[in-house]
């Protein structure tokens, strides 16, 4: 049982290093990935789009505000 426990460890370290380096691996390249995709879609969109909606909810929230006072 002593001997089992000494091969088992070391594998067991072996494996989970295995592992863990597959899941830092794959999250970096995912990561690298959707800002390759980003910045491809902004390129695309000719940047930053402005939402009117917002704008619009911004500006009623000023004028309810500024109704208050």
């Amino acid at each position: 049982m002593d001997g089992m426990t000494q091969l088992a460890l070391p594998v067991l370290g072996i494996v989970a290093a295995a592992a863990l380096t597959f899941y830092v691996v794959s999250f970096s390249e995912l990561r690298e990935k959707s800002f390759r995709d980003l910045e491809d879609s902004e390129y695309e969109n000719g940047g930053f789009d402005s939402s009117l909606s917002s704008r619009k909810r911004r500006a009623r929230r000023k004028a309810e505000k500024d109704a208050k006072r």
